[in-house]
């Protein structure tokens, strides 16, 4: 791969604007190598002006004589000493306390020069924007690493209390020791906590939206009842340790970007000093090493203290624990999901095909029962058919949101390498429609074989047996069929129902929103409550459409969602 399509994979999407534009540096350098190479095709000699006869002349006076039979020389030595100094890099004081360099180029006299002028001075602007969103980003964390700190000794604070309080044990004028003892550099002692900070405290235990910076919100306002309880302490020592490995996340990708951008200085120089025939990148790389991109070790330095800190009170001092949370490994794509969804699809296919047969070979669409067939039985397994194009709209939504690098693992909130892709969704719901068309080709064999007319009420049962495993599906608490997935689902869809008693978050606004074009997905389920409470399925026959209540239904039901979003948007 092309360094150009790395650079841009490695982006952190947020900070796209803040790279350097490496591609367009790349273009200005190919019409530099256009242009040289239209020169040298003209049958002119190539133009040199009096001041650079002039210099070469004087430089030549001082040059020691090598010999006329000195093999191991080099011959091109006159052409490198005329490109000895071709830039000079100088460093500007600038108003956002950041410095920046300017570039000063030595051959503007030369002809064509104007396209390397203005390389030198877009370099010299991508790599001070660069400096500058670096020297912001790190202000912004280490602020926010004093405000993690407080967090800290607001837990380690509430952790001494609630010790005291179960011990019956009275605290010592306001300061108790901690169980550990954090050595420094500096100097080695006992830190205490003061047990005044809870005066001013209090617990926030409400759900967040993943994009809401955790180490804000855990602790804050004032709390003038003491009474803290274990559930506070294990739900507070939860978003703190979240927060850590969020904070932790943020300073992998400061240190990435600071990576990315000196590497390509380092590759578009490299290129300049190729097209140019010229030794102009030594002199900015080195300007580039004694730069604030290269010497600040802030984010290093504050990375070992994260992963102290973290292996130390959230991973009981075991690191290789504590550095898979901290780091936890991207998902792997397994190619039995891929098999299983190629093989199910090519199952589906083979099922529609044997439908269509069986239709075609007994003229089903000519028997007397086709009516009752299309009204009765065709809904129930539509119900079906409306929840795998949920799914396939779903699947296409990540397959987007993967390809334009929107992560949507961390708006959502998604627990690490426990997100579906779009291959997962993929396989999920094929698997559901090969058992949709396994059960409506039993459905049609049954109800066609002289030998199995007698089983008509486990006929007309296949389409609630599938419906009924789905849900058991759905609510299996065992760790099967992505657990962790079909939870956070469920707790969704209940926090969408019951909209004002709980905090709305992206999630819960989301599926709400998905809920609005399911209507016609609801009024099957009714159906299904109409066709086998009260109807007489053995006959394939009902009277829901006579029903007050059932006609009453037919016009609640699509309001149900639009009800949920109102008060999602009231609360």
């Amino acid at each position: 791969m092309k360094f150009g399509k790395e650079f841009t994979s490695q982006m952190v999407p947020e900070w796209e604007e803040a790279y350097m534009q490496y591609n367009h540096l790349k273009t200005i350098l190919k019409e530099i190598l256009i242009f040289r190479r239209l020169r040298q095709n003209q049958t002119s000699p190539p133009y040199q002006s009096p001041q650079k006869v002039i210099l070469s002349e004087r430089h030549s006076l001082y040059r020691a004589f090598s010999g006329l039979t000195n093999r191991v020389g080099n011959y091109n030595e006159e052409n490198s000493s005329d490109t000895e100094e071709v830039i000079l890099v100088s460093e500007i004081q600038h108003q956002e306390q950041c410095m920046h360099y300017q570039t000063m180029f030595f051959r503007s006299w030369e002809e064509g020069a104007e396209n390397e002028i203005m390389f030198f001075k877009r370099l010299d602007d991508e790599f001070n924007k660069a400096i500058c969103f670096y020297k912001r980003q790190v202000d912004e964390v280490v602020k926010e690493a004093e405000e993690l700190s407080k967090q800290m000794d607001a837990l380690f604070a509430l952790k001494v209390r609630i010790n005291f309080h179960t011990s019956s044990t009275p605290p010592n004028s306001g300061l108790s020791p901690l169980d550990e003892i954090q050595e420094t550099p500096e100097r080695n002692q006992t830190k205490m906590v003061s047990l005044d900070i809870l005066n001013h405290i209090k617990i926030n235990v409400t759900p967040e939206s993943g994009l809401s910076p955790p180490w804000r919100t855990i602790f804050d306002g004032t709390k003038c009842d003491l009474s803290f309880s274990k559930r506070e302490l294990r739900t507070a020592q939860a978003k703190l340790k979240q927060a850590f490995v969020e904070f932790h996340r943020k300073l992998r990708l400061l240190k990435s970007y600071c990576f990315l951008n000196q590497l390509a200085i380092s590759k578009i120089m490299k290129k300049y000093d190729k097209v140019t025939s010229r030794n102009a990148s030594k002199a900015y790389l080195e300007m580039v090493k004694s730069s604030y991109l290269s010497q600040s070790d802030e984010v290093v330095k504050l990375m070992e203290r994260v992963e102290s800190a973290f292996i130390t009170h959230f991973a009981n001092a075991n690191r290789s624990l504590g550095m898979r949370d901290l780091r936890p490994r991207a998902k792997k794509d397994k190619h039995g999901v891929t098999f299983f969804v190629g093989c199910f699809f090519g199952c589906l296919i083979s099922l529609v095909v044997a439908v269509i047969l069986t239709i075609r070979a007994r003229d089903l669409l000519k028997s007397a029962g086709r009516d009752q067939y299309m009204i009765n039985i065709f809904p129930l397994y539509s119900l079906f058919a409306y929840i795998v194009l949920h799914m396939l709209m779903y699947a296409g939504n990540i397959y987007f949101w993967k390809r334009f690098r929107v992560n949507y693992t961390f708006i959502f909130g998604f627990k690490p390498t426990t997100e579906l892709g779009y291959k997962e969704i993929l396989l999920l719901s094929s698997a559901l429609l090969v058992l949709t068309l396994a059960a409506v080709l039993s459905n049609l064999e049954m109800e066609m074989d002289e030998r199995t007319l007698s089983f008509t009420t486990l006929t007309e049962l296949v389409p609630l047996g599938l419906f009924i495993v789905l849900l058991l599906i759905m609510i299996c608490p065992l760790n099967i069929m992505y657990r962790a997935s079909r939870f956070f689902l469920i707790v969704n869809l209940w926090h969408c129902v019951c909209a004002p008693f709980y905090k709305v978050t992206f999630p819960d606004f989301f599926l709400g929103d998905q809920l609005t074009s399911q209507v016609q997905l609801l009024r099957t389920v009714k159906f299904y409550i109409c066709y086998y409470g009260w109807g007489d399925f053995k006959r394939r026959s009902n009277t829901c459409n006579q029903s007050n209540l059932y006609e009453f239904l037919n016009i609640f039901i699509p309001i149900i969602p639009y009800w949920f979003r109102l008060l999602q948007v009231g609360n």
